[in-house]
């Protein structure tokens, strides 16, 4: 038995996505089938359903399966809490960028009813029921959108080489352009609207002021990454990248979905027929997902 946790709030995209699923909880899934689902926050593996007569036996069922444990409670919340508090106290402090990611196993548990707990030693996730927190920067950056490229240098490895050039698209305010000039890259900025002054004066950024869908490959010539947080419909974006990925000027992309109104599903499965594409909901992404689409 697997169980899938739902990133808060998007527990009705889980439940679309899942199949042969049966719902714990409004965030919490149960299947017999191993699946990987966009919409999850966290997968338990190899689940068990324990009978427990006490809070000590519950303690001793879970201390006998592993040390580190993190509690999802969405009933018998003083029940679960009392069992939780015996248990080994652990803290995953605020990651850093490119910080080292934790490594030890996180199992995850829930208490069903007053003398059943739903149990897996193994998860998907170093951190508690996959929630990741990070050490901000709440000087430098003029928006907190950074923290989405943040995650996935740091925790998904998906670094450019130093010295790569990269293009963001709809840069402004500045957020990722700083995040990838930070890590080592060169970045061609492009939007309309101008960037953050302390952004735009840091160097191996060239702004332009252009609109992305204006804007043509030619005009910008050969390029290692193309990264958009563009704000648009997502077939918009769909054209957009099927024009670089054909002018063969741009072989890596990271492109943020942005759904207006309903999840997108058809787009997202166009998306997903591109070679080497994943999908990806990160913790600090909202109504959207990351495609992922790395050939070199």
């Amino acid at each position: 038995m697997f169980a899938y946790l739902a990133f808060e709030n998007f527990s009705k995209e889980l439940e679309i996505e899942l199949k042969n699923k049966k719902a714990v909880s409004d965030r919490l899934f149960v299947s017999d089938t191993l699946q990987k689902p966009i919409w999850a926050q966290h997968i338990w593996y190899d689940c068990e359903i324990l009978e427990v007569q006490s809070i000590g036996d519950a303690v001793k069922e879970l201390k006998s399966r592993g040390k580190w444990w993190a509690l999802y409670s969405f009933d018998h919340h003083r029940r679960a809490q009392l069992v939780q508090e015996q248990l080994p106290k652990f803290k995953v402090p605020p990651l850093k960028f490119m910080g080292e990611v934790p490594t030890q196993p996180m199992g995850a548990w829930t208490m069903l009813e007053k003398n059943k707990i739903l149990v897996a030693a193994k998860t998907s996730s170093p951190f508690p029921l996959g929630d990741i927190q990070f050490q901000e920067d709440k000087e430098t950056p003029p928006s907190r959108a950074y923290l989405k490229l943040w995650e996935l240098l740091t925790v998904h490895g998906l670094v450019p080489a130093k010295g790569s050039l990269c293009m963001d698209l709809g840069s402004c305010p500045g957020g990722w352009t700083w995040v990838l000039q930070q890590s080592g890259a060169k970045v061609i900025s492009v939007d309309k609207a101008p960037l953050d002054p302390k952004i735009a004066k840091l160097p191996n950024i060239e702004y332009r002021k252009k609109d992305a869908f204006v804007l043509k490959p030619e005009d910008i010539g050969k390029i290692d990454w193309l990264f958009s947080d563009i704000i648009c419909y997502p077939p918009r974006l769909l054209e957009l990248v099927q024009e670089w990925r054909a002018s063969g000027l741009c072989k890596n992309f990271v492109c943020t979905i942005k759904f207006q109104g309903d999840t997108d599903w058809e787009t997202m499965e166009r998306f997903l027929e591109i070679p080497n594409s994943r999908i990806i909901h990160l913790c600090h992404n909202k109504h959207e997902v990351t495609w992922i689409c790395v050939n070199s």
